[in-house]
């Protein structure tokens, strides 16, 4: 008795989908949904003059979330996943040149902003140092095409 073994090719268990307009419908069903309004320099919620946290909504809301994103280090918080948050205290212990750091905070903000869905681009970085302080700003880009600037600062 002879074995014939037969090979069937099955179909694509993660088929790719490479239509155009299939990527543009996701891009406008991304919900941007509502944020509180948050003072980073007071460190508290913005309030009304009766007292009640103000809240925002759409590209706002995404802008806060971009803000909260970079200032919160990453795996230092049980109650965020694994992708949210930034590593640039990592760069200290690291004794990179300048040129070295600009280029590390550039990967590190972007990688931290394009977790969310609702960014679709952060580019046009430029830098300023004062001793061992690295000031940056970046424009965000989203889905729908607002672009907003993000500042923020380093010590290296």
């Amino acid at each position: 008795m002879q074995n014939h073994w037969r090979w069937r090719l099955m179909p694509n268990l993660f088929p790719i989908i490479e239509n155009d307009d299939h990527t543009e419908q996701q891009e406008r069903q991304v919900q941007f949904g509502r944020s509180w309004k948050f003072d980073y320099e007071k460190g508290d919620f913005v309030t009304s003059p009766t007292g009640k946290v103000m809240g925002c909504s759409n590209t706002d809301a995404w802008l806060e979330w971009c803000k909260k994103a970079i200032l919160t280090k990453r795996y230092r918080h049980l109650v965020y996943s694994r992708n949210h948050g930034q590593e640039l205290d990592d760069l200290i212990s690291r004794h990179l040149t300048r040129e070295a750091n600009e280029l590390e905070i550039k990967r590190m903000v972007t990688e931290t902003l394009m977790v969310d869905p609702r960014t679709s681009g952060v580019g046009n970085f430029t830098f300023r140092w004062e001793d061992e302080k690295c000031f940056y700003t970046c424009e965000i880009t989203n889905t729908i095409g607002e672009t907003r600037s993000i500042q923020q600062s380093v010590v290296i």
